[in-house]
């Protein structure tokens, strides 16, 4: 697979520092029951790294004596790690907000039955991945039969009160092109997903998040392997908003990879670019480390959080 890391690292974007910590990213693993095209972390069913029981006990301390307030856990498929659950429950103790993105035809794989059963007893906030409403482009782009499954699990999340008005439980969507594009406004394509779940299967959720694409991994390496890479990267500079820089993702969260390492954002992760250093930092080390105001180490690739309305883990940067 063709690698774009040598053609990000060298940058004209501009520098950003750090604000208060709120959220840690935590990647609990790459391995995943589905294998999608555009997946920047290269998970699949074959990969075995997974975060060990001391290094989850380690996230759950810098939590507690960072005051954080959200844990986000991410692959992945993160509730294939065999600590996920303890690491919820023990986080949800901590009064911790907890977001599981999830891919939801986890829910209904064998020996994962009672799996949104716990999710909603725990109150988990479900990211969920459906990169579209119809059919044949969920599966062309993760695999045969994994958007009827997407749908039973997201039905499985409905029955017990997911995305239902009032309930207290959350669930949000995610959307991104399987294509060298931007994807299109959020509010636009958050009605017409309502539309047509609610029509076609009587599915309901909260919200939509719509995601850029990064040139990085499976994605980075399919665009340069169709010679679309330059072209791309010239949409999302063409685009660049200043003003979404106030509000992007790494200012206020970190990720953590399954060795405990620690990164300005989950892409950075994926290309080995450690959080304010040439060298790897261990989330050890930051225990007691006061991090706001440090530089975010930036790439080419930065353009893709901050084209158009943004992009970001909560979506869209501006309406």
């Amino acid at each position: 697979m063709q690698d774009t890391r040598p053609l990000l690292l060298e940058t004209d974007f501009p520098a950003i520092t750090r604000d208060r910590l709120e959220t840690l990213q935590v990647n609990l693993g790459y391995l995943c029951n589905i294998s999608c095209t555009h997946c920047h972390v290269n998970a699949g069913p074959t990969r075995t790294e997974l975060m060990d029981s001391e290094t989850l006990s380690l996230v759950l301390d810098f939590a507690r004596e960072r005051n954080v307030g959200t844990l986000d856990l991410t692959g992945g498929s993160p509730e294939m790690n065999p600590g996920f659950c303890d690491l919820v429950r023990d986080a949800r103790v901590m009064n911790i907000n907890v977001v599981d993105r999830c891919n939801p035809t986890i829910l209904v794989e064998p020996g994962y039955e009672d799996l949104a059963q716990f999710l909603a007893s725990q109150q988990v906030q479900i990211v969920a991945s459906m990169p579209c409403y119809q059919e044949e482009n969920v599966d062309g782009q993760r695999g045969k039969g994994v958007y009827g499954r997407s749908i039973e699990g997201l039905k499985r999340l409905n029955a017990l009160g997911y995305g239902q008005p009032d309930s207290g439980l959350t669930l949000n969507l995610v959307y991104n092109p399987d294509a060298p594009i931007l994807p299109p406004p959020q509010q636009e394509l958050t009605a017409d997903y309502k539309d047509a779940l609610a029509t076609e299967h009587g599915i309901v959720f909260n919200d939509l998040y719509c995601l850029a694409n990064m040139p990085i991994s499976r994605f980075g390496a399919r665009l340069l392997a169709k010679g679309d890479y330059a072209d791309y990267m010239t949409l999302l500079r063409d685009a660049f908003v200043p003003d979404n820089l106030q509000t992007v993702m790494c200012r206020s969260l970190i990720s953590i990879d399954y060795r405990g390492y620690v990164y300005d954002c989950d892409f950075n992760q994926m290309l080995a670019m450690p959080l304010a250093s040439d060298r790897q930092v261990h989330l050890s080390q930051l225990l007691d480390v006061e991090i706001a105001g440090y530089p975010i180490n930036i790439g080419e690739h930065c353009y893709g959080c901050t084209a158009g309305q943004g992009s970001s883990c909560g979506g869209a940067l501006k309406a």
